[in-house]
């Protein structure tokens, strides 16, 4: 969690290799960071479908398992049913015959976490997969994420703007601000010293209903 510009998308880019540590070391999974680890998935949080609207939810999967290899995207039989197995896990396979032009925002969201499902990582890292979703929509997804993470028994890095549509669902916070971090429980980071520490400006926490404000 943190506001724009705390380092979210950084932090994620740099678990991918794709950003170099200005100074330590990083390790994922236990070895050094590297670019293209087929036990890490990724839903980036810019998404355009712009060139892909006439592409099948199908085809829009299968873009990305040879996403580390150049030359013309042919499938193997394989890399076909991997593609099945993602689109059924996350309970999508209705949605591959369909356009992209046709589908909601919520369907899409479902087709992306497919595609971050191939080569079924260990660390599966969603970058904002809330932005653009009406509160229903919210709860679809962290429900099916939360699914996944036990079915599939790997760890997940969920980044938000906001913490009460995972409430229900999240282990430990990590919270980014002007520089600093404060990572545990919910009960410990989302107090008002840690926040207004984090943002350096007086913050009040407040809770109401089974929500944090």
């Amino acid at each position: 969690l943190g506001p724009n510009g705390a380092g979210k998308t950084t932090l994620m880019r740099a678990l991918l290799g794709l950003l170099p540590a200005r100074s330590g070391i990083i390790r994922v999974l236990g070895g050094p960071v590297r670019r293209g680890q087929r036990s890490l998935g990724y839903m980036p949080q810019v998404r355009s479908f712009t060139a892909g609207q006439r592409l099948s939810g199908w085809d829009f999967v299968a873009c990305a398992i040879n996403g580390d290899r150049w030359g013309i995207p042919w499938h193997r039989r394989d890399e076909e049913r991997e593609v099945d197995w993602a689109l059924g896990a996350v309970g999508a396979t209705d949605l591959a015959p369909r356009p992209l032009s046709e589908l909601s925002g919520g369907e899409r969201q479902r087709l992306l976490l497919a595609q971050a499902l191939l080569g079924r990582p260990r660390l599966l890292l969603l970058d904002e997969p809330l932005i653009s979703l009406d509160p229903r929509h919210q709860r679809a997804v962290v429900a099916l994420v939360r699914d996944l993470q036990k079915r599939l028994d790997m760890t997940v890095l969920f980044s938000a703007h906001e913490i009460n549509p995972l409430l229900n669902s999240i282990d430990r916070v990590l919270y980014l601000g002007h520089g600093g971090a404060a990572l545990g429980p919910v009960e410990e980071v989302i107090t008002a010293p840690v926040l207004s520490r984090l943002y350096r400006s007086e913050i009040e926490v407040l809770h109401v209903n089974g929500r944090i404000f």
